[in-house]
């Protein structure tokens, strides 16, 4: 098989999320009707518009990307892929603290690009651990089979309880002391079970030597050209700006994946009828172009 890796510039505007836009967004819970489905699509479909303004604005198209599910965006991957817009799906159930697939044994016919979010910490529930690695490889082995299709790898490390402990319920010097070195366990651990993704996607990280010790470990044994983006984790945009600019120092470190700081305020404010579509599609693709200048900025200075 060939070595897996991606290393040219990557800046995702991520809207792949399920049940933060059912619930938090719209309030809704339990089975959606087809006018529910339609509603959210909807609104994806505003966030899709955001980023080909950004695009038009002026952010080079090589360089840029999508990330959306199929449940709610299915139609934008396919204007995305007539576009040649890069793009990706998810490929896990969503709000689940275990990685499934989302379509099971069907997974490979739905998309030619996976991403999944999985909730791993080597801290945590050895069995569930154990479990969730087997059904990652299959799907690592099976992209790396079909030798089409690239493997983004979205790794959280929540804290568990005995480990918050330690900080004494501080989750913030939870992620500075501890949650680092969990990182480079779990991405160890992952490669020794058979999972190998094309790009890592990690939480931001506060130091540069934590961003070093990243790469290093996606690209040991011979990964050479596995890379690494930064999570914008839906902070606000100050942290945003401070963990692109240390992550865009570090060789190995590709771009980003900023979603809710790009889309949500935007969105929210639409549908309150407090800004116009419009207004909401300018103000989305600002955003994004602003990352994409920081992070850009702070590569060409390092």
């Amino acid at each position: 098989m060939a070595p897996r890796g991606f290393t040219k510039p990557l800046y995702i505007l991520p809207f792949d999320h399920r049940g933060s836009f059912e619930t938090g967004m719209f309030g809704w819970k339990g089975d959606l009707s087809p006018e529910q489905t339609a509603e959210i699509a909807a609104a994806k479909r505003v966030i899709f518009e955001g980023f080909q303004k950004a695009i038009a604005d002026g952010v080079d198209k090589e360089k840029a990307g999508i990330l959306v599910d199929e449940q709610f965006g299915a139609a934008i991957l396919r204007d995305a892929a007539a576009l040649g817009f890069h793009f990706a799906m998810a490929a896990e159930k969503s709000g689940q603290p275990e990685f499934d697939f989302q379509y099971g044994e069907d997974f490979a016919a739905h998309i030619e690009a996976f991403k999944v979010l999985v909730r791993y910490n080597p801290g945590g529930d050895a069995a569930l651990n154990h479990e969730q690695a087997a059904r990652l490889k299959r799907l690592s082995d099976y992209l790396q089979s079909a030798g089409q299709a690239l493997f983004m790898f979205e790794l959280l490390v929540p804290a568990e309880k005995s480990q918050l402990v330690q900080f004494k319920g501080d989750k913030k010097a939870y992620d500075l002391d501890l949650r680092p070195q969990l990182m480079v366990q779990a991405i160890e651990e992952l490669q020794a079970a058979g999972v190998e993704p094309d790009v890592w996607k990690i939480e931001g990280l506060d130091r540069r030597e934590d961003c070093e010790k990243m790469v290093a470990a996606a690209r040991q044994g011979g990964r050479d050209n596995v890379s690494c983006i930064i999570l914008g984790r839906g902070e606000d945009d100050q942290k945003v700006h401070e963990w692109l600019t240390t992550a865009a120092k570090v060789r190995g470190f590709i771009g980003f994946a900023v979603g809710r700081t790009d889309f949500w305020d935007p969105l929210v404010n639409m549908r309150a009828g407090k800004i116009t579509r419009e207004q909401a599609v300018n103000e989305m693709a600002r955003r994004y172009r602003e990352f994409v200048d920081v992070f850009e900025s702070a590569k060409g200075a390092a």
